[in-house]
């Protein structure tokens, strides 16, 4: 039996943002094949989208893909009025937008648009989500954060701030919602083998040296981490930061 049914015989639905490629895609697609029901949302992929969606719904799975854009801030709230209307088990954030820049130099527009991005739509959605889950008295939240949330990092203020302000509210969240039979906890990855990180291509393998596991990490082995967070075995697991990053947080960061 499934983790996604092995509760009750109705599927478990699922809503994850940014699931179009990357990351989200391979979040997604592990759901789907641990028996989930999965909604996800996209912002400019859209032939991607439309056939990731259908690729997995071949395997009698539901799977609907949603255009929308995090930064557009009444359609994010005409989404919220929406998905408010039914009952979610897990929402998982994975959509971000970085930007990277000195601090002397930040733009406070763009810095804004991140932190609209990677926290305040999340915060807007969980309003949304939250209420049916407290009543069911069931729900998982997870949030894709980021190491630089918790080292520092040379042109990454905006960045770190946005996720910063993620983990913080999501603690807070976590205190809230534990007795209502809701976890919400933090993933941190490091350097994740993506698109996102083809601008830093030329200097690929100096960072590599930098990371104790001398490589970036997969998608699947972030992807994993977020499925099981949905799975029984983790109901007891909350207010959690899980670094997922070869060790590049363990370490102090200087070399001889």
């Amino acid at each position: 039996m499934s983790p996604a049914t092995a509760s009750g015989d109705a599927r478990k639905r699922v809503l994850v943002t940014g699931g179009a490629k990357g990351l989200g895609a391979a979040i997604v697609e592990t759901l789907v094949n641990q028996g989930f029901d999965v909604d996800f949302t996209y912002r400019s992929s859209g032939e991607a989208a439309v056939a990731l969606a259908a690729s997995l719904s071949e395997t009698g799975a539901s799977v609907r893909a949603f255009a929308l854009d995090l930064a557009d801030r009444p359609a994010l709230d005409a989404f919220c009025e929406t998905v408010a209307d039914e009952t979610y088990f897990g929402f998982i954030h994975n959509a971000g937008q970085s930007y990277d820049t000195l601090t002397a130099v930040m733009a406070q527009d763009n810095a804004e648009a991140v932190m609209q991005v990677n926290f305040w739509s999340f915060t807007q959605l969980v309003k949304a989500l939250v209420r049916p889950m407290i009543r069911a008295r069931a729900g998982r939240i997870v949030a894709i954060g980021s190491v630089a949330a918790l080292q520092g990092n040379p042109g990454n203020g905006a960045y770190a701030a946005s996720k910063g302000a993620l983990l913080s509210y999501l603690r807070t969240l976590t205190v809230e919602t534990a007795k209502r039979g809701i976890t919400a906890n933090y993933i941190a990855p490091g350097f994740i083998d993506t698109e996102m990180l083809a601008p830093y291509a030329a200097h690929r393998a100096n960072m590599e040296k930098q990371i104790p596991a001398g490589r970036f990490a997969r998608v699947d082995e972030v992807a994993g981490l977020a499925a099981f967070l949905l799975s029984d075995p983790a109901a007891y697991i909350t207010g959690a930061v899980l670094p997922v990053d070869g060790g590049l947080t363990a370490q102090i960061g200087i070399h001889r």
